[in-house]
């Protein structure tokens, strides 16, 4: 059975999430979504509603698509569509989750790898976060949970870039990249985007690249044609570092450090992520994880020219990173 992909919809009050949630709905794109939302707003993704089922809060619309809000809870939500789809009653093969604008995604996205019949019917591509040119540095500054919405996100998208200058948009993309040097950083406008930066994603997909911005290397320099970072006078707690390492890891010693971090750390870190050098094996070990929850599996066998290197990024709130990257140096072999 072919697992429901799912994309999560995250971004601060008035970023524009239901805008671009209507333009991926009304693209002639050839899927069926399910949308699930926190709440139906003011701003209804639809009015155009065929069928409403009263007992569930499903609303059918002209395109094929559905949307439902979250009952009880999303795991409730997800269990009754899945059921829905297997006997035939719903037709869809996407589903959207819309977040509160005031929402932390972390426990949305611990449902895809906590849940054993939620892991058997779905797959999650990929976190999409829309951030406001215009309100964005206040929000940054003074709201945990927008901090939160970047630090989780597999792609950003900047929404009103046209109601700031040049200058600011450029300070907030390199600060955004500090923040989350894995998700690419994009420019949304009245949520116009090409699809194929919304789906497949596979910000979850362990065999997928690690993309790493070049704005943060090891030592948390940035790099700009004016030697200084402008963006230094922003102390996020949310915040980035990577590691690099060409001696080979420790098997033993690496997964006495991850399982000791995790039960320490697990709550701070949003995501991580890495391709290790193993001693004892000629492929690629690939890992990464969400709060505490963490996964690891084998991956292509290094090249023989390749540079065997392994790099991880972890982003997370008010990491101990001196403490994170002794502890690594010594679970090298």
């Amino acid at each position: 059975m072919t697992l429901i992909s799912v994309t999560i919809l995250t971004g601060f009050l008035g970023a524009g999430k239901t805008t671009l949630l209507k333009r991926v709905l009304h693209e002639a794109h050839g899927h069926k979504y399910a949308v699930i939302e926190n709440e139906f707003g003011e701003e209804n993704i639809d009015n155009d509603i065929l069928v409403s089922d009263g007992e569930e809060t499903i609303v059918q619309m002209s395109n094929g698509c559905i949307c439902c809000s979250i009952r009880d809870d999303l795991r409730t939500t997800l269990t009754m569509l899945a059921a829905k789809r297997h006997d035939g009653t719903l037709d869809f093969d996407r589903v959207f989750i819309e977040t509160t604008g005031l929402a932390d995604p972390g426990p949305v996205v611990q449902t895809f790898f906590m849940d054993e019949e939620i892991v058997a019917n779905y797959h999650l591509d990929a976190v999409i976060t829309l951030v406001d040119a215009k309100h964005a540095e206040q929000q940054l500054d003074e709201r945990p949970e927008a901090r939160r919405q970047v630090g989780f996100a597999d792609r950003i998208f900047i929404s009103k870039a046209d109601l700031v200058s040049e200058a600011s948009r450029q300070r907030l993309i390199a600060r955004l990249r500090k923040m989350n040097p894995r998700a690419g950083v994009e420019t949304a406008h009245f949520g116009d985007v090409p699809l194929d930066n919304v789906l497949n994603v596979q910000g979850f997909n362990l065999n997928a690249v690690l993309d790493i911005y070049p704005e943060e290397d090891n030592h948390g320099h940035c790099h700009h044609e004016h030697g200084h970072c402008e963006h230094d006078h922003h102390h996020d707690d949310v915040s980035s570092f990577v590691y690099r390492a060409e001696k080979p890891f420790d098997p033993a010693r690496l997964e006495r450090f991850l399982g000791a971090v995790v039960q320490v750390h697990g709550p701070q870190m949003l995501r991580y992520k890495g391709v290790l050098n193993m001693q004892g094996t000629d492929r690629k070990v690939i890992f990464q994880g969400v709060h505490q929850v963490m996964g690891s599996d084998l991956g292509p066998t290094w090249a023989v020219d390749e540079r065997r290197e392994s790099r991880m990024v972890f982003i997370g709130v008010s990491l101990p990173r001196d403490i994170l990257e002794a502890a690594l140096d010594q679970s090298l072999a």
